[in-house]
């Protein structure tokens, strides 16, 4: 059994006994505040294999995001609907994530791609501590259909072994349904950098605030407990491509994804 693994369902564990709190959605949690997850990508791309998790959702988001993209037309060309709870009629979200990711609107109407300078960062400046994604644009949450859980990244490369690390603060995880998610969108993410600028990807590091199991999901974590995990799956980027928008969900593969069944359980919106 992976570490990665191991240490996801003892966090399922754990909120299973954890107090039950009070939720903006009205179904109520267990929660825990204040988590430190680490990820070994050494160990293989961690895609949990007690339970069958929906990579083609994992991989279209993520490039959703890095397109800079807000509505969910691009989801919907791709047989994806995770976002469609939130979309307006229109099929709209507002200033989410790719927005912030690549046009931060700054204080004189200019916009800023943080993705691409961080990728610049580690090429020419790799001991930089500044380089960091932000989704958190207090100016713009309003407009925003969903705040952002995952909240910012931070970047640490280490030009002698050549590895790359990720540091992510999320805000609110929902353990069953979305952490599962984020781990192995920024998993991925992390690997596409590392492509990038010739880097090897290390680990990542998840500093998350709410951790919360919703009470409708109790069962399911059960049955997922009940289950013996398999080897990590793998990620293999097909082609030698160094700009970020010139790679594409057709250069990714997902190798070896051996999986106990999908379980479902509601979304809580």
């Amino acid at each position: 059994m992976s570490i990665f693994e191991q240490n996801y369902l003892d966090i399922l564990k754990t909120l299973l006994q954890a107090p039950k709190r009070f939720d903006r959605t009205g179904v109520g949690t267990r929660s825990i505040f204040g988590y430190h997850l680490i990820v070994d990508l050494n160990e293989g791309y961690p895609l949990l294999t007690t339970k069958k998790v929906h990579f083609k959702s994992i991989l279209y988001e993520l490039f959703w995001f890095i397109r800079g993209d807000t509505n969910i037309k691009y989801l919907h060309e791709n047989k994806v609907t995770i976002w469609d709870e939130w979309a307006d009629e229109n099929g709209d979200l507002g200033p989410i994530y790719g927005y912030q990711w690549r046009r931060w609107p700054g204080y004189k109407g200019e916009n800023y791609d943080q993705l691409k300078e961080a990728i610049e960062k580690i090429k020419n400046d790799p001991y930089s501590r500044r380089i960091i994604v932000s989704a958190w644009n207090v100016g713009q949450l309003l407009e925003m259909k969903l705040p952002p859980c995952h909240v910012l990244y931070q970047f640490y490369a280490e030009p002698e072994t050549k590895t790359l690390s990720m540091l992510i603060y999320q805000r609110s995880a929902d353990v069953f349904l979305g952490l599962p998610f984020n781990i192995a969108s920024y998993a991925l993410l992390l690997h596409i950098i590392s492509h990038i600028t010739d880097y090897k990807p290390e680990k990542l590091h998840f500093f998350i605030g709410d951790l919360h199991l919703y009470l409708n999901h109790e069962e399911q974590a059960r049955t997922q407990l009940a289950r013996d995990p398999y080897p990590l799956p793998q990620i293999k980027i097909t082609e030698n491509k160094k700009d970020i928008d010139d790679i594409s969900p057709s250069d990714i593969t997902l190798l070896n994804y051996k999986h106990h069944p999908a379980i479902s359980a509601p979304v809580a919106v």
